[in-house]
């Protein structure tokens, strides 16, 4: 088969139309719903079967299915949106033997480069071909179609999944061929995380000094310092809305994959303690700007208003 792949090229590049998603979460719901509504035919699957009936009985194009394997066959892209390395190798263990020929696993769960690499040996025992391609952006971006895409692996193979991506991402960027992608999404998560710590600590600077937060904005806004992702955030910061995008739990899951990576600095270290707090004050399936919920608490320990 490798031997006649250049001949083939032309004719062998799969109708991208059936999709399958795997895990109806918070991002991938997002995701088969865009899909979905770009055009697609997307099977939703997910372990607890009620959440992915849900997502999909107010989504057009999308339809939830019973089992993983029953998602995969006949689809010719299958995207993996699942918690973390173990979750994605529980599923794809089976369901990598009822992948079609030709089809592309798009494995988009963050796990780690030491999880990355163990799935595309997984794949590669099966024949099957994948790529590690992680996103940076939540359920907002999935639902506009501006994720960024953080891609390892093949060319040829890439080439054949870039509908479904182009459809789901603004950019869709090729880092390397092995398990960088995960490698880099664990850095920007890293700096997600640490910049929206280090924002509400200078919000609580702000009050400090009498500073209004509007003007602070302003001021950031003037000059090369902004960073629109953390301007959003100072918005539910003071409005105490910390609605799903990006859980406190997941970042700190993220966190702790980075640490097997090489010893955390302090400045990680100091990171991962707010969060954790975060958690224990129970918001841990909140967004990640709930980290500010500790600038508002009174010093008697109870809740703010």
């Amino acid at each position: 088969m490798p031997d006649a792949m250049p001949d083939a090229m032309p004719d062998a590049t799969p109708d991208t139309s059936t999709v399958a998603v795997l895990g109806a979460g918070a991002l991938g719901a997002a995701m088969a719903t865009r899909l979905g509504e770009s055009g697609h035919e997307v099977r939703l699957w997910n372990r607890t079967r009620a959440r992915a009936r849900t997502a999909a009985e107010h989504a057009t194009g999308v339809t939830a299915v019973e089992s993983a394997a029953d998602a995969v066959s006949g689809a010719s892209v299958v995207l993996t949106v699942l918690r973390d390395g173990d979750a994605v190798s529980a599923v794809m263990s089976d369901a990598v033997t009822r992948l079609d020929d030709g089809a592309v696993w798009v494995q988009a769960s963050t796990v780690g480069p030491r999880s990355a690499t163990a799935l595309a040996e997984l794949a590669r025992a099966h024949g099957a071909d994948y790529l590690d391609a992680p996103v940076s952006g939540s359920t907002v971006p999935a639902r506009q179609g501006r994720l960024v895409w953080l891609v390892a692996g093949r060319e040829d193979v890439l080439t054949r999944a870039r509908p479904v991506l182009d459809d789901l991402g603004s950019s869709v960027l090729h880092v390397g061929t092995e398990a960088e992608g995960s490698a880099v999404k664990l850095a920007v998560n890293a700096w997600m995380a640490a910049s929206t710590v280090a924002m509400s600590d200078v919000l609580a600077l702000c009050d400090a000094l009498g500073i209004d937060h509007a003007t602070f904005v302003r001021v950031l806004q003037a000059g090369p310092l902004a960073m629109p992702y953390e301007l959003q955030k100072i918005d539910a910061m003071d409005q105490g809305s910390y609605a799903p995008g990006f859980a406190v739990q997941l970042a700190l899951k993220d966190l702790d994959l980075a640490a097997t990576a090489t010893a955390p600095s302090p400045l990680l270290r100091a990171v991962r303690d707010r969060l954790d707090a975060t958690m224990a004050a129970g918001h841990d399936r909140d967004d990640l700007a709930a980290v500010d919920y500790l600038r508002k608490r009174p010093p008697t320990g109870r809740p703010g208003a």
